[in-house]
């Protein structure tokens, strides 16, 4: 099995998602058309600066994560914020997936506070990288360099 390298691993967080939206949660939309949206995954740079954003506000922490992983359409934070409430789940359903992470919003603002900046401190002692390289990893690459590491593999 080939183990993947550093460039391999990075090139996901420049990839971009197109998602189809269910007509039924675009307001007015006629049901036998296709409603896409283009995603990019959330990096750890933009999920450490969105939990201090939000603070312990979940529902700002969600909305945020949508506005920053929007591509296609672009949106401003106010206008996610008169989305509806079942457009915005969806969209943070997908912003999670395409990101690799597979928190709740609770869970994300624990998951994040600590642990992901011990995990950059580990990957930049193991592997030799600015907390910069660090931030431009995704949550999900992130955690299978971790994996890697604890299983002995490197890069």
């Amino acid at each position: 099995m080939p183990t993947l390298t550093t460039d391999d691993l990075l090139a996901g967080s420049s990839l971009t998602h197109r998602v189809e939206v269910p007509a039924e949660l675009v307001p007015g939309a006629a049901e036998d058309a296709v409603h896409q949206v283009v995603l990019r995954p959330l990096v750890l740079a933009d999920v450490m600066r969105l939990h201090r954003a939000a603070g312990d506000d979940g529902e700002l922490a969600s909305a945020l994560m949508v506005q920053q992983a929007m591509v296609e359409p672009e949106l401003t934070i106010d206008q996610v914020h008169r989305l509806p409430a079942g457009l915005v789940e969806f969209l943070l359903a997908e912003v999670n997936r395409t990101s690799g992470l597979s928190l709740g919003g609770d869970d994300l603002t624990e998951a994040v506070h600590a642990p992901l900046a011990r995990a950059c401190f580990v990957l930049s002692r193991e592997f030799g990288w600015t907390p910069d390289r660090c931030a431009e990893l995704t949550v999900g690459q992130v955690l299978l360099y971790l994996e890697m590491l604890a299983r002995g593999d490197r890069p």
